[in-house]
């Protein structure tokens, strides 16, 4: 033939490290391979055939020499470019089959050609024509272990061929099949090459080398004997055809392809080890529950603080005499008055200013008799408090101006002081040191810890408590109400100098309900912060553990990820798989775990009544993304392992 060979090697040695030595395994091979030819490589076991062939596959690099592919060196290609050559010109045939079991005959046939870009309907009707030609049309859909050794080796051939591949390499095929079955797969064989394919067998079968039109012999590593076998003729191809490359379907992009056969993989590969799989997102799903409901608890918290707070009045000042709570010497002070409430109360950003005082005193109604906590009030302390009325109404103006003897008091001292009374008690006459009192409201309790929810309070017109109790006219606070436009930093500031130019001196202090307000949200977002992030390392565990799981898959599958380097995998499509799994395993688990959190947020309703778990989707999507970044970040390293990996030394794990 005048052309230039299919297959050309020059001076091919190959060498593997033995220790602090190496062990060569071919010596300076010389081959050359024409197109059309049917060759049979013979060889004992440890003769160096098997090396040979991974070679001319380009499965294996040579320590030395050079191998071309009609011209072309392949020693400066890359390893995607030598799977391109896989995927585009090599067909696998295995003594082992090599098929993945996850898949049916037609499912394992096609895999070339998704790796080759071809269309979904394209390449489906080709693989099943080529198992209907080798006579597997009622088995097509079958999966490898519903199949014999024979129907195996002959999708495994259909695999070969389903991107028109110009050399079909055969490793024993039919070393793992009975006569029969081995009879019918070279006549296959025989006949490929008859349609102008390069057809390399290597065998240690002499009956089955015999079937070639061309015998290498190798021994030690070296090519010893390189003769025609005349006994065996071409059927009759033309030259022509012969010569003629296949026509190959023209491929486009094919990367939704690779990516949804990826995808699949790792879903069958997860369905396949279910256990394992729910062990590795377990730690996912505590992870991300505890993070969402360490978020809900904060906010719940922090929801029903600032409640509390509320009930303080928001925007609210109190100003007390003293330079703050505990001075010995506030009891002394006289100069906060009701003249300081009025001048107050005529500031522009002011909304109301309410004077306050306070006394404990008994209280009696018929044979009962208590201790209260009384308050003295104007009638705008229940609007500046956000009071809730219960039942009746609160005291007015015309009330603090007469001085009026109409009390309002809480829900716990309405149940101590009328236990028995199930109608309404507004009317009712209670006995305050002697004097009587009507009651014309009652209103809610305060919360505890902000004003101390066990406290009986009665509230009436701080005029009244001046002149019928404490005899004084020195105020113990002054409640302040705000403008809402106004900032109350800036509001206390300005209150601070109006009461300094009267009193000529501080000699009060105020505490701003705002500043609290605002302190309190930054301490438990931060208590959020710190619980969240401690709750977060259990996310870092899983991701630890998801890392732990996908290194033992990439150990167990080392085997079919050879499969998929032979047949024209490109190191991304293998990283691609693993990623997507490990992603998977992650979103899953994080789905589950903000579910499971949600059912928690459920059951915490239904079995405490304290506050409740506020749930934010932000926090929920925040979980959910950083699971999947933790799929990505833990599941690189095995999945670039596994891409990584030599195909020869993966094709021989089992």
């Amino acid at each position: 033939m005048s052309e230039a060979p299919l297959i050309a090697l020059k001076g091919v040695t190959r060498r593997y490290p033995s220790g602090d030595d190496f062990t060569t395994v071919l010596h300076h091979v010389d081959l050359t391979i024409h197109r059309g030819e049917m060759v049979a490589i013979i060889g004992a076991s440890g003769s160096g055939k098997s090396t040979l062939m991974n070679i001319l596959g380009c499965l294996d690099r040579p320590s030395e020499g050079e191998y071309l592919i009609s011209g072309r060196s392949t020693s400066e290609l890359e390893a995607d470019e030598l799977a391109q050559l896989r995927r585009e010109h090599f067909g696998f045939i295995f003594q082992r089959y090599h098929l993945l079991n996850e898949l049916d005959a037609v499912g394992n046939v096609e895999i070339p050609a998704i790796y080759a870009g071809q269309r979904r309907d394209t390449r489906r009707e080709k693989a099943e024509a080529i198992l209907q030609r080798l006579g597997m049309g009622e088995r097509m859909h079958h999966r490898p272990s519903q199949l014999s050794g024979g129907q195996q080796q002959r999708v495994s051939i259909a695999r070969a061929l389903i991107n028109d591949a110009d050399v079909i390499l055969a490793d024993e095929p039919t070393g793992a099949l009975d006569s029969h079955s081995g009879e019918e797969v070279l006549s296959i064989l025989q006949e490929l090459n008859g349609e102008g394919r390069t057809i390399i067998i290597v065998t240690h079968d002499r009956n089955v080398a015999a079937r070639a039109q061309r015998i290498i012999e190798i021994k030690d590593g070296e090519i010893i004997a390189d003769r025609r076998n005349d006994a065996v003729h071409s059927d009759g191809a033309s030259n022509d055809e012969m010569h003629r490359k296949p026509e190959k379907p023209k491929p486009f992009s094919g990367r939704r392809d690779r990516f949804n056969e990826a995808f699949t993989m790792a879903l069958r590969s997860m369905n396949a080890h279910r256990m394992r799989t729910f062990l590795t997102m377990l730690g996912i799903i505590i992870g991300t529950a505890s993070v969402v409901c360490v978020v809900a608890l904060g906010q719940g918290s922090q929801k029903q603080i600032l409640d509390q707070i509320s009930d303080l009045g928001t925007n609210t000042l109190y100003v007390r005499p003293g330079r703050g709570y505990g001075d010995l010497k506030a009891a002394q002070i006289t100069t906060l008055t009701v003249a300081d409430a009025v001048e107050l109360a005529k500031l522009p950003y002011v909304m109301a200013a309410t004077p306050s005082n306070s006394t404990t005193s008994t209280v009696r109604v018929g044979d009962k008799e208590v201790s209260v906590m009384v308050s003295g009030v104007g009638y705008q302390y229940f609007a500046t408090r956000n009071s809730k009325l219960l039942e009746g109404r609160f005291f007015d103006r015309q009330s603090v101006d007469d001085m009026a003897q109409e009390a309002v008091i809480d829900e716990n001292a309405k149940k101590t002081l009328f236990p028995h009374e199930r109608g309404s008690v507004i009317g009712k006459i209670v006995l305050l040191k002697d004097a009587p009192v009507r009651v014309v409201g009652v209103v809610k309790a305060e919360e505890a810890g902000m004003g101390g929810a066990q406290n009986l309070e009665v509230f009436l017109p701080y005029t009244t408590v001046q002149t019928r109790m404490t005899g004084s006219r020195t105020l113990e606070s002054i409640m302040v109400r705000v403008n809402d436009t106004v900032d109350s930093a800036d509001a206390e500031k300005m209150v601070t100098t109006f009461l300094t130019k009267r009193h000529g001196e501080q000699d009060f202090f105020i505490f701003n309900s705002g500043t609290f307000q605002k302190t309190v949200q930054a301490t438990t977002a931060t208590l959020a912060l710190l619980i969240a992030c401690i709750a977060g390392i259990s996310l870092f565990v899983g991701g630890i553990g998801v890392m732990n799981i996908m290194l033992v898959a990439v150990s167990e599958r080392i085997n079919e990820i050879g499969v998929r380097m032979a047949i024209g995998a490109r190191q991304s499509d293998i990283l691609q798989q693993f990623l997507i799994e490990a992603v998977l395993v992650c979103l899953i688990g994080g789905v589950l775990g903000v579910l499971i959190a949600a059912g928690f947020g459920v059951l915490f309703a239904q079995f405490s009544t304290m506050f409740q778990l506020i749930y934010s989707p932000a926090s929920m999507i925040v979980a959910l993304v950083c699971s999947s970044l933790i799929g990505i970040g833990f599941g690189f390293i095995p999945a670039r392992n596994a891409s990584k990996l030599d195909p020869v030394v993966a094709l021989a794990r089992d």
